[in-house]
């Protein structure tokens, strides 16, 4: 620092004492590494990073706009002032207690630390959206696991200043820190877990955004719509919201449909009970019947000679409807049986998968055909098994009323 020497003799030379001298060489040094170092952040933000910028805007890829984006550069620039006053702190200070400069050392170590911290912070963030923006990566639930690393960075780097503000080693603090390791454990025991159910969640492909899930027990039935580090929010479809912690989503049980959305169709299954006093054999009259119901041609055809049931030929028809439908999938299970006779009838179980997933068509259309069903039941001489009613038992009692019981 040849100029600040230069001072110093002249004030000397013009009688000034040599302390004032001194000081006043260095306070024209501190304005020099301020001067240095705002020079440095307006040349860094005015000309480097729009540089930068333009160079990112003109590439193909996507991912550098986003590690590059002006927020990650407006945190590079906050660390240019105090790094550039930090390497020059020492040459124009070259005793450590001369002016204070070990305090100013300080300081400006842990301005650089926690720019550091803000710099880090900003790119995983903007990691987290590059993540994000694939296509086969999105939805993934790892914003709990952004999260975790964003409280163990800023855990260790606020231990760091703190160690440089103290004089002490960070190394020292973290040892002491672990003495206490199970107060600590127990004050972030919900983020431990829930950094762990990310991971599993994660590692298993258990859940994601945009899945629809039913976990009764915490009265969630709807889409997934975050998943964060201490909880996973479901928007239900009467439009409430239900908060679950990630560990319950791997310790409990709970439905994920999203298999059923992403597959060819999605399974109707509803019975219908048959009285099973209506159940007989087929007479010749009924046969010629059941000829004018195209559907029931092929299968009349096949049978033809064989002794045929009222509820076996609705059994057939019933197949043919179903599979004469567009919207029931031809690749899936398509089928209607009986089921085990009960005190309420002989069920007629309907099982097939509907191509339409989503849920008021699916409703609809399976309100459709369960009419369709409920139509054509007479016309095969069955009928729906149904308790009696109130009016059911009046009608019995006036049809069994005769005047000789008459008091």
């Amino acid at each position: 620092m040849n100029i600040l020497e230069t001072i110093n003799h002249c004030l000397q030379s013009w009688g000034v004492p040599a302390s004032t001298a001194n000081a006043v060489d260095n306070a024209v040094a501190f304005f020099l590494i301020v001067l240095a170092a705002l020079l440095a952040d307006i040349l860094c933000r005015r000309f480097v990073l729009p540089a930068i910028g333009h160079v990112v805007k003109k590439t193909k890829a996507t991912w550098d706009d986003v590690l590059f984006s002006p927020k990650v550069m407006t945190r590079i620039s906050h660390i240019v002032a105090p790094l550039v006053a930090y390497i020059l702190l020492p040459i124009a200070f070259p005793e450590p207690t001369a002016g204070g400069t070990d305090l100013l050392r300080r300081i400006l170590l842990v301005c650089l630390q926690l720019g550091f911290l803000w710099l880090v912070d900003a790119l995983l963030r903007a990691l987290y959206q590059v993540y994000s923006a694939h296509e086969a990566l999105r939805g993934r639930p790892v914003k709990g696991l952004l999260q975790t690393s964003l409280v163990i960075c800023w855990f260790v780097g606020l231990v760091i200043v703190v160690g440089t503000l103290i004089g002490q080693s960070p190394w020292a603090l973290l040892t002491g820190l672990g003495a206490s390791a199970a107060i600590l454990m127990l004050v972030f025991k919900d983020s431990i877990m829930g950094f762990v159910s990310g991971v599993q969640l994660s590692a298993n492909d258990m859940l994601k955004v945009g899945d629809w899930i039913k976990m009764p027990k915490h009265g969630a039935d709807g889409i997934v719509t975050e998943v964060t580090l201490a909880t996973v929010k479901v928007r239900n479809w009467d439009n409430t919201i239900t908060t679950i912690p990630p560990y319950a989503l791997v310790s409990d049980s709970f439905e994920n449909w999203q298999a059923m959305r992403d597959s060819g169709g999605r399974r109707i299954k509803r019975s219908i009970n048959i009285d099973v006093n209506t159940v007989r054999f087929c007479t010749p009259e009924m046969i010629a019947h059941f000829h004018t119901i195209p559907l029931l041609t092929p299968y009349l055809e096949q049978m033809q000679g064989q002794q045929l049931t009222n509820l076996g030929v609705l059994r057939a028809y019933l197949v043919a409807y179903l599979s004469s439908l567009p919207v029931v999938s031809r690749d899936l299970h398509c089928m209607v049986r009986q089921l085990q006779p009960t005190a309420e009838g002989v069920p007629l179980e309907l099982y097939c998968f509907s191509t339409v997933k989503e849920w008021v068509p699916y409703e609809n259309i399976q309100s459709d055909i369960f009419d369709h069903v409920l139509a054509i039941v007479p016309e095969f001489g069955l009928r729906i098994f149904q308790s009696p009613s109130g009016l059911d038992l009046q009608r019995m009692q006036s049809t069994s009323f005769t005047p000789n019981n008459k008091k």
